[in-house]
């Protein structure tokens, strides 16, 4: 089959988790992907476990190099570092997540190389930005960006997302920027321009979006609302009589067919809560109603009457749960949407190195 990005050559050096999903979503895309890895010991998540699967690949591993070819290379031999000089020679994209310095230190100079391949594009991933020398750790990132502040219980501790999310926005902003600079790159673009960064930090700080404008407009700082909206009501998690149940009320029809549905008709009428900002300065009122009586059913039976009517809810569902609803496999993770595609198993280290050191990219093509 051919795929959106077919024939599109990527020279992945980078690492652990944003740089592989960024080179990851290339190759779901078609992309052909080789990803270079330390001898001996791989990518830092191939021993990130366990749990391991049966031919020992860390799940963390699994969950981002799908749809690659592996190479154990060492920058620290001069052969090694020419043969992915002639390699990113002939790449479309080089994605990297290494130190500020530490790739030139090695005798891979992205600006030299950019300059000597006009139609190179390079994507460098950082923690803090391009002149920073901070490793970029998610949790840290969390920490500073503002995430942990918003996030926990209103009088509870500052609290991490459950997924390394900062490392996943990168990873997706990298494949999106990625995609533009190869959409552009005929306009001619100079190397300063094809080199593109992004890093952990700009992308989690950006992902603030509607609460960092909050704090823009107002001039005061976030609060942690726990599973309720700064801006929404009601729109939190509540207790249905066997588990709990998230109502999303969006607009001011949503909330009058909400309250309606729960048998709340006075509340429905009631022109104080008439309107989003009404219900902001009753929210105590509200919530407690809906407290109330959303106990008295089971959350399956509130689900199908609040969808029915056209309201936003859903139950809260462990993980195993939630992946039964979509394609999924413990080798491949979960498979993405056309016009992507999982083609080829997250490989074992240095599995295609013969076949890559002896063909090149024309490893791909049989």
């Amino acid at each position: 089959m051919t795929y959106p990005l077919s024939g599109v050559r990527i020279l992945d050096l980078s690492r652990v988790l944003a740089g592989p999903l960024a080179t990851m979503i290339l190759g779901d895309l078609g992309a052909d992907v080789i990803k270079i890895e330390r001898p001996g010991v791989g990518d830092d998540t191939r021993g990130w476990g366990p749990p391991f699967d049966a031919d020992g690949r860390s799940a963390y591993f699994l969950s981002v190099n799908r749809n690659k070819l592996s190479v154990a290379a060492d920058l620290g031999k001069d052969a090694d570092v020419q043969w992915l000089r002639a390699l990113a020679a002939e790449s479309d994209v080089v994605v990297d997540n290494f130190r500020r310095g530490m790739l030139e230190q090695r005798g891979m100079h992205p600006t030299q190389l950019l300059l000597e391949n006009p139609h190179l594009i390079w994507c460098t991933i950082t923690g803090f930005g391009a002149g920073s020398d901070r490793p970029g750790y998610d949790f840290v990132v969390q920490a500073e960006s503002g995430w942990m502040a918003i996030t926990g219980e209103a009088l509870g501790a500052p609290m991490k997302v459950g997924v390394a999310l900062a490392d996943v926005l990168a990873g997706k902003d990298a494949a999106i920027a990625i995609l533009a600079a190869l959409a552009a790159r005929a306009r001619g673009y100079g190397a300063r321009e094809r080199h593109l960064f992004v890093s952990l930090a700009h992308s989690a700080t950006a992902a603030l979006v509607n609460v960092a404008q909050n704090v823009l407009v107002s001039g005061r700082e976030a609060s942690r609302w726990g599973n309720a909206h700064p801006n929404l009501v009601p729109y939190e998690l509540f207790d249905a009589l066997d588990r709990p149940i998230v109502i999303a009320v969006g607009s001011d029809a949503q909330f009058v067919a909400c309250a309606r549905t729960l048998g709340l008709d006075a509340m429905a009428a009631d022109s104080r809560y008439a309107t989003n900002a009404g219900r902001l300065e009753h929210r105590a009122a509200v919530v407690g109603a809906f407290r109330e009586r959303l106990r008295t059913q089971p959350a399956s039976t509130w689900q199908a009457a609040l969808t029915a009517a056209g309201v936003p809810c859903g139950v809260v569902k462990p993980v195993l749960e939630a992946l039964r609803e979509v394609e999924a496999s413990p080798l491949t993770g979960v498979a993405p949407l056309a016009p992507a595609a999982v083609r080829r198993p997250p490989p074992m280290l240095d599995e295609h190195g013969l076949l890559v050191r002896t063909r090149g990219w024309e490893a791909f093509s049989g």
